[in-house]
């Protein structure tokens, strides 16, 4: 019973890591979006969601004595930021992110699953609840990303199209 708690903290911490590299990762993101309103309005209520979540988990964390994992926290805000960045150069950030934000969703979504079958094993019943209402933001999250894609797309291609025709 003691190695499955173990196990159960140990993907806690990475969930908190997780949450808090999101964060960086959206916050690069959301002002640079100025031609994509909707997503740009989408991102902000899911960095609120986010932020929310990663209180959540700190919040578990503590009930357990168990302090969130600087070092994976500090590695999971670097390389977001360094994904931020790099969008920056990126003529097609907004596709990109789009794609990177799509895909990211996903691993929270497996995480939380996971985390949900972890707790359940375990008697503990109130972060069952926090993390299904985690999993239900990512998925609302994921399908919101999946369902926008395309016009994201279209957005961006006009805008192309339209620079294009600007400069002849």
């Amino acid at each position: 019973m003691e190695r499955m708690r173990e196990s159960y903290l140990s993907w806690l911490r990475d969930a908190h890591a997780m949450e808090g590299q999101a964060l960086t990762m959206m916050q690069g993101m959301v002002n640079r979006l100025e031609h994509y309103p909707e997503l740009r309005d989408r991102i902000r209520a899911h960095i609120k969601e986010t932020e929310g979540q990663e209180a959540e988990l700190a919040r578990l964390l503590e009930i357990h004595d168990s302090s969130a994992s600087m070092v994976k926290d500090a590695l999971g805000k670097l390389a977001a930021v360094g994904q931020a960045v790099s969008g920056m150069f990126a003529s097609d950030e907004v596709v990109k992110g789009t794609l990177a934000s799509y895909t990211f969703e996903h691993m929270e979504i497996a995480s939380y699953r996971i985390l949900i079958a972890a707790a359940g094993e375990l008697g503990e019943t109130a972060a069952v609840e926090v993390f299904r209402r985690c999993l239900a933001e990512e998925e609302a999250m994921a399908d919101w990303l999946a369902n926008h894609s395309s016009e994201i797309t279209r957005q961006f291609l006009a805008r192309v199209a339209a620079d294009r025709s600007a400069s002849r």
